[in-house]
């Protein structure tokens, strides 16, 4: 990732990088233990779990990255009153910097679960820090340190994917395409690694994978990590989007033992939004991943744990042999038990009815335009399907960044779908051309470069073609046909294709989960034909709290994180 054109570090390097006070020290030595380290000790180490986050006491700390070729150029020196951490302290992640002492150094060292409590109880003090912690993350995005380095040509469609998911989950990379950059060729000799075995990656741990799977990439940069089967989460929540995140926060809040799983990255649609103008309290608009990254952390801060990837492939209910417990099974053959579960794994994109799509798809066709396909896209024209808020956002973004757009609309215009300010704004366009009622019929090209795009008008019949190499593909979402069929998919006992016509009838329309799931709770984007925006979502997980601030009696062999109480049935 290229670095902007205003660093963060000089922008906001006061906050990046603040002093703290010694009497802001004294309120955090209960949080942790003081301990001394020797001359050229390494406190962090690109790759590896540390203890946690070092408030310097006295004595100096010089933190340096890698970069691809494994130079270690410094970042900053800290002082007594610094301290040395960011974003992957807060869950106990692998370190994405080197820190060694100068001289002799004595430092307050506070572990990940003390780190939280500090977040928490120190709310001024907190915020500050977590502002902190929040910056060095985004200045180590701006220049990739400290995460993996893909190596690979930069419109193939793997590197495009292992790309994707590192940048929608917020974590660092580097990428080097042999054809342009001599550092690849460098470590291509290094490892002795045909081109034509390309993509590769090489892990900040100096493991080296080929052409991994997004789990894979994810195990090796601790991004995953195994998940305790002898545990019994409070609730589970399926699906990482607005509405997952926003019940992780509220759930964890209140004290209960959260654990969040999503097959892809966290987010979900809103997080892949270019720019949304139209979520109360941003008047001057906010990227979608932005967003969605504040609500990742703030359930972090809680003490909410992420499980990404992971997809979960059933449910079973063991309410009555497993004690109220409900059992969900993962693709990797993993378990986890939950008390409660909430469903909110999102919609799925609608894709085209053309023949030969699946060739293009991840190299010229994509299903968000993220700076990963606008890069791409860079001057080109570029055919964008949809009517709702994702595709007109992403018409607005595209529009800066490419020659022209042609924007396919299956319906007889927007006013139905899209909100008028986006209306408005694409109008004003002079280089997007609307084609309502409109289809795309054919797709061209050979090797997976597509060459040509072929669509169908409306009533008229008409046929247009026009020759592009990008088709950005944002069809409007498609939901479950029933929403008692979501639930049946994943329940293996008490599903709902038991229950009688009229009580799912009955069901549909309350839009509450079922008497026979009543511990299972779906979010509505997950009901029949629901699209819910992501502004809707923090206001459907908040009212399940007064649920959870219920007191219920604690099983001996379940105990809750809140004295006397575990999760109630939702």
């Amino acid at each position: 990732m290229a670095a902007s054109e205003h660093p963060i570090i000089e922008t906001r390097r006061d906050q990046m990088f603040l002093v703290l006070e010694p009497a802001e020290i004294d309120r955090l030595r209960r949080f942790g233990e003081t301990r001394s380290y020797g001359a050229g000790e390494r406190l962090a180490t690109t790759g590896e779990v540390g203890p946690g986050m070092f408030v310097i006491l006295t004595g100096n700390v010089v933190v340096t990255r890698r970069d691809e070729l494994a130079h270690h150029p410094p970042i900053v020196t800290y002082g007594p009153g610094s301290f040395l951490g960011e974003l992957a302290q807060l869950s106990g992640r692998p370190a994405l910097v080197d820190g060694h002492t100068q001289g002799t150094v004595e430092a307050l060292v506070i572990p990940p679960h003390k780190l939280r409590d500090v977040l928490v109880e120190e709310a001024e003090l907190g915020e500050r820090i977590i502002r902190a912690l929040i910056l060095r993350r985004v200045g180590l995005l701006e220049t990739g340190s400290g995460g993996p380095v893909i190596i690979g040509r930069a419109d193939h469609r793997d590197v495009l994917r292992l790309e994707g998911f590192l940048a929608r989950n917020g974590h660092p990379h580097q990428r080097l395409d042999p054809e342009t950059d001599p550092g690849a060729n460098a470590l291509l000799e290094r490892f002795r690694i045909d081109p034509l075995q390309l993509p590769i990656v090489l892990c900040p741990s100096g493991q080296l994978l080929r052409n991994p799977s997004e789990t894979e990439l994810a195990r090796c940069i601790g991004l995953l990590r195994p998940i305790d089967s002898a545990k019994v989460y409070d609730t589970a929540i399926v699906g990482a989007g607005p509405a997952g995140l926003a019940a992780a926060v509220y759930a964890a809040s209140e004290g209960l033992s959260v654990l969040v799983l999503d097959s892809r990255a966290f987010g979900g649609q809103a997080g892949a939004s270019a720019r949304i103008e139209n979520y109360l309290g941003f008047p001057t608009g906010i990227a979608g991943m932005a967003l969605m990254a504040r609500a990742h952390n703030q359930a972090e801060k809680f003490g909410a744990e992420m499980a990404i990837p992971d997809e979960v492939v059933s449910l079973q209910d063991q309410s009555i042999s497993g004690g109220g417990r409900f059992l969900l099974g993962l693709a990797n053959g993993e378990r986890v038990s939950a008390r409660a579960v909430i469903v909110a794994s999102g919609a799925r994109y609608r894709r085209l009815d053309v023949e030969n799509l699946a060739a293009f798809e991840g190299s010229c066709v994509h299903y968000w335009a993220s700076p990963v396909e606008a890069r791409l896209c860079a001057g080109q024209e570029v055919a964008l399907v949809g009517a709702g808020n994702a595709a007109g956002q992403a018409t607005v973004y595209l529009a800066s960044r490419v020659a022209k757009v042609w924007f396919l609309v299956r319906g007889p215009g927007l006013e139905a779908s899209m909100s008028r300010y986006l209306i408005d704004r694409i109008a004003a366009r002079p280089n997007v051309e609307v084609l309502t009622q409109t289809e795309v019929s054919a797709l061209e090209g050979h090797g997976g470069v597509l060459e040509a795009i072929r669509w169908r008008q409306r009533p008229s019949g008409r046929y247009g073609s026009r020759f592009a190499t990008s088709f950005c593909s944002l069809v409007r979402s498609q939901t479950p046909s029933g929403y008692c069929s979501t639930a049946s998919r994943l329940m293996t006992r008490a599903s709902c294709s038991q229950m009688p016509t009229s009580e799912v009838a009955a069901d549909r329309s309350r839009r509450v989960a079922p008497a026979s799931l009543r511990s299972v709770t779906f979010a509505p984007d997950r009901s029949s034909g629901s699209l819910l925006r992501s502004g809707r979502a923090p206001k459907w997980s908040q009212r399940f709290t007064p649920f959870w601030r219920t007191p219920v009696t604690s099983s001996p062999s379940m105990p809750s994180r809140r004295a006397g109480r575990t999760s109630t049935a939702i």
